[in-house]
């Protein structure tokens, strides 16, 4: 395996495991990465969506008494029960609409121009999210949570699937707009993206396993790896971030890069690859 491919391997895990669970689109980022490293083929777009995999045993670990609590205790406690229906509930949705339309998305939308303009838009709403008058929390805490509640959140998750929006920036400024608390939205977010991304990672292996081969384990490993290391520290810092913090420096970062990466497309300084 080629020392250079794994290096950048490593380069694409760090930018996953740090964008994933932030509001600044792990998927932007890495389309804009592969397109400086060249990694822009067939392959590269699998191995961008396999990584997330390492991102997500991540979130596994920082949570997993939780998880492991909720598991042991779905026969006998309805407030577990409540927890695996209401995450299976919020992670529905995206799954009907990634199957049915992703493809299309892949085709026509992972490009620079759109990741910019979604860069933008979406840094708009978090910083008038984050400056409008403070509305009522009406769920402090996921357990307080309805079914209807979690289908409305993973309905909101659905427009993460436009890259350059954010899956969990969605999740999280749109839990915050239906009432969830911080806290709350952004576990909550970290716990849908475990189905999700997941299934995601799942269906984009199979559907092109004849472009693999054992020859790309090393490639996939080094990128699960770092991406996995990476997602465990950006998680144990936001958990920390957002007890003290608002969402509105990812506003102005997101703005900020969307504009030069929209000024670097237009001006030919830099060429974006599909």
């Amino acid at each position: 395996m080629d020392t250079i491919l794994l290096i950048k391997a490593a380069i694409m895990g760090i930018v996953e495991g740090l964008t994933e669970f932030l509001p600044v689109s792990s998927t932007g980022h890495l389309i804009l990465t592969g397109s400086l490293l060249g990694m822009t083929d067939d392959k590269s777009k699998v191995f961008d969506i396999a990584i997330q995999t390492g991102a997500i045993l991540a979130v596994i670990i920082v949570y997993w008494q939780r998880i492991a609590g909720a598991i042991s205790g779905f026969s006998s406690s309805a407030r577990s029960r409540r927890f695996v229906f209401n995450i299976a509930i919020g992670f529905m949705p995206a799954a009907l609409v990634g199957f049915f339309v992703y493809k299309s998305i892949k085709a026509y939308l992972f490009n620079a121009p759109v990741v910019a303009t979604a860069f933008i838009v979406g840094g708009l709403i978090i910083w008038w999210v984050e400056r409008r008058a403070k509305p009522v929390v009406r769920i402090q805490e996921i357990d307080d949570m309805s079914g209807l509640d979690a289908l409305k959140v993973g309905l909101v998750q659905c427009l993460g699937m436009i890259p350059g929006t954010s899956r969990s920036g969605s999740t999280i400024i749109g839990g915050m707009l239906l009432g969830l608390s911080r806290k709350a939205a952004t576990d909550f977010s970290f716990f849908l993206a475990i189905p999700t991304l997941i299934a995601a990672g799942a269906y984009s292996l199979w559907k092109e396993r004849a472009l693999l081969s054992m020859a790309d384990f090393p490639l996939f490993a080094v990128g699960f790896v770092v991406s996995f290391l990476s997602a465990w520290l950006c998680i144990r810092w936001l958990l920390r971030y957002i007890s003290t913090h608002d969402f509105v420096v990812f506003a102005w970062y997101r703005i900020a890069f969307g504009l030069v990466v929209l000024a670097t497309w237009y001006t030919g300084t830099v060429v974006w690859a599909a």
